[in-house]
């Protein structure tokens, strides 16, 4: 038994057991009956839900080592109303072996990626690894997100920014709750590199360092990555709304191009192309 291995099995743990408090029994037709002294439901009714062994429940979310089928994680899913994402984060949980048998490839930037980057401009492109490191952006990306250019631990890491650096913060007064869905995407992500040092090094520092991130990590709130509407509120320009689209790199799955088309019919475009040409000046001129 590997050290990586209890690592996955009490992040499987955990994750059943803040989803079992958050039902309550007239959530899935059960009696309230009397008063609870803990929230949610009791094993034993879970185990009742999904037609199992109250002993294979209790021995998955204690971090014992079992290896429960399809089936049975299966039925836990649909006894504690799992989304179809958190069904997803469950079963790689479970069953996390298959992902870690071979080292992740290197995080590597062709020319070819970055000549699409640049042909991006003006719209805002990124692309972001495994880690959730900024790797790479265009001139736009640069004007609007302002990645780090320093080489500094997790200064180029999205989340690090998001939750330590309120300098760089463009959701307006809508940064909580657009924290707090990046938060539960990165969560979803990265559930494979859980037993990685890395990862662990990473959330130690930045519960040591954001009393939000310290509050909503224990959490577990998973959901997949959502394409659409995005928007910010930037200090220079104002309100800018884009279109989101994610893209895969085939031969490395873990790295993203993040783009941001401006929303037709809005000033977006507009205030983006200002934004950029202001930015260019104050380069040239830093004093004004």
């Amino acid at each position: 038994m590997t050290v990586y291995d209890e690592q996955r099995r009490e992040a499987l743990a955990e994750f059943l057991r803040t989803r079992r408090e958050r039902l309550r029994p007239e959530d899935v037709g059960l009696p309230t009956g009397k008063r609870r002294r803990a929230p949610g439901l009791r094993r034993e009714e879970v185990a009742q839900l999904a037609n199992i062994g109250v002993s294979w429940y209790t021995s998955m979310e204690q971090g014992r080592d079992v290896h429960p089928s399809l089936d049975i994680l299966d039925s836990v899913a649909t006894a504690l109303q799992f989304t179809e994402h958190e069904r997803q984060h469950l079963f790689l949980l479970a069953d996390q072996h298959a992902f870690a048998s071979a080292p992740p490839p290197e995080e590597y930037i062709s020319p070819a990626l970055r000549r699409i980057l640049a042909s991006l401009d003006p719209d805002p492109a990124y692309i972001m690894g495994r880690r959730w490191d900024y790797l790479a952006w265009n001139k736009a990306a640069e004007c609007l997100f302002r990645p780090a250019q320093s080489s500094e631990a997790y200064a180029r890491n999205i989340i690090w920014t998001i939750f330590t650096a309120p300098e760089k913060r463009i959701a307006g007064s809508h940064w909580e709750q657009v924290a707090q869905a990046i938060l539960a995407e990165f969560r979803s992500e990265s559930a494979r590199y859980a037993g990685e040092e890395w990862f662990k090094q990473l959330v130690a520092d930045l519960q040591h360092a954001s009393p939000e991130f310290r509050a909503w990590w224990p959490r577990h709130d998973v959901r997949g990555r959502t394409d659409g509407y995005k928007e910010f509120e930037h200090p220079m320009v104002g309100r800018l709304l884009f279109e989101h689209s994610t893209l895969q790199v085939p031969a490395n799955p873990d790295i993203k191009i993040m783009i941001y088309t401006p929303v037709p019919g809005t000033p977006t475009a507009d205030l983006l192309q200002q934004l950029i040409a202001t930015t260019a000046a104050q380069a040239l001129d830093p004093v004004h």
